[in-house]
């Protein structure tokens, strides 16, 4: 059960994420400014956390591998993510977000050789259906709130196909790096790229309480305290349960929308958005069809 309640509130911490962006934007702050101070302080917290833990950071190749991860992955994916929100509503934006599975589960087909079984082709049809009822409608009733719509649609697009590449490239380094090492050089190597854009651009500091708030509470809730009550609830519950229980995550972003931002999203999007994450439990239960299939095999059967 407590596994259970630490990737529930993971979830929420970063569903809360888009909803605090848009109160940072609103105070002033662009998105280089948002991502350096929000990848900054989680940084520092991070690495406070490996040391007290006595974390051992990767060398070498590891450490170059994990930073090219995090500056180059992990930073074009909140660069396009962010951006997304400041152009388009922060529910369509947490939906089209969790496509990624369905992405992660072609890329791992065509370059890490998983099978692509019947399951996840129906998975992936979902998804793609419910991407279709989610983003018609918005293109053609949101111009008057949202005039670049289309560009923050196709970014938000844009963030899901990143992170999936960013998810598969990973996958191998998480064999060899802890967690917590892992996550303290992604977040500090983000921080860095967006230190040197806002050197050669300029900041846009928070101008009010309000908008340090936010920052704060993305950097500290919606980064550190998500990503390890994630973590520890993964090694509670395991990966299958851990992945369905966050399909919560755009939920929350779409509640907090409505009653904090009063964007309303129609029920054919509300439905493209059920596909969606009906597609991601779909693909989150496929390993474990699969193993259960292959141990009721016979043995002798190649």
């Amino acid at each position: 059960m407590i596994g259970v309640l630490m990737v529930v509130g993971s979830a929420m911490a970063f569903g809360a994420m888009a909803i605090m962006a848009r109160i940072a934007y609103a105070d002033g702050v662009d998105t280089p400014t948002l991502l350096a101070l929000r990848f900054t302080l989680a940084g520092v917290v991070l690495a406070v956390l490996a040391r007290l833990r006595g974390v051992d950071l990767p060398r070498r190749r590891d450490l170059a591998a994990v930073a090219m991860l995090g500056g180059i992955g992990y930073g074009a994916q909140a660069g396009t993510f962010f951006t997304a929100l400041t152009l388009a509503p922060a529910g369509i934006v947490a939906l089209l977000l969790y496509l990624h599975p369905a992405l992660v589960a072609v890329l791992a087909a065509l370059f890490v050789h998983e099978r692509m079984t019947p399951q996840k082709l129906v998975a992936l049809a979902i998804a793609l259906g419910g991407m279709t009822l989610t983003v018609a409608p918005a293109l053609s009733a949101g111009a008057q709130a949202f005039p670049r719509l289309p560009l923050g649609i196709a970014l938000g697009l844009a963030a899901a196909g990143i992170y999936a590449v960013y998810i598969v490239a990973g996958t191998r380094l998480t064999a060899r790096v802890p967690a917590l090492a892992l996550a303290t050089i992604v977040t500090a190597s983000a921080a860095l790229v967006f230190i040197v854009v806002c050197i050669f651009t300029g900041a846009n500091l928070p101008r009010s309480t309000a908008g340090w708030l936010a920052v704060a509470g993305i950097a500290l809730v919606s980064t550190v305290a998500a990503i390890t009550l994630f973590f520890a609830g993964l090694a509670r519950i395991g990966p299958t349960q851990a992945s369905t229980l966050s399909t919560i995550e755009p939920v929350v972003t779409v509640g907090l929308a409505a009653l904090l931002l009063d964007e309303r999203i129609a029920p054919i999007q509300l439905a493209g958005g059920a596909l969606i994450l009906a597609a991601v439990i779909l693909l989150a239960r496929a390993p474990v069809a699969q193993a259960e299939a292959e141990r009721a095999t016979p043995a002798s059967q190649p």
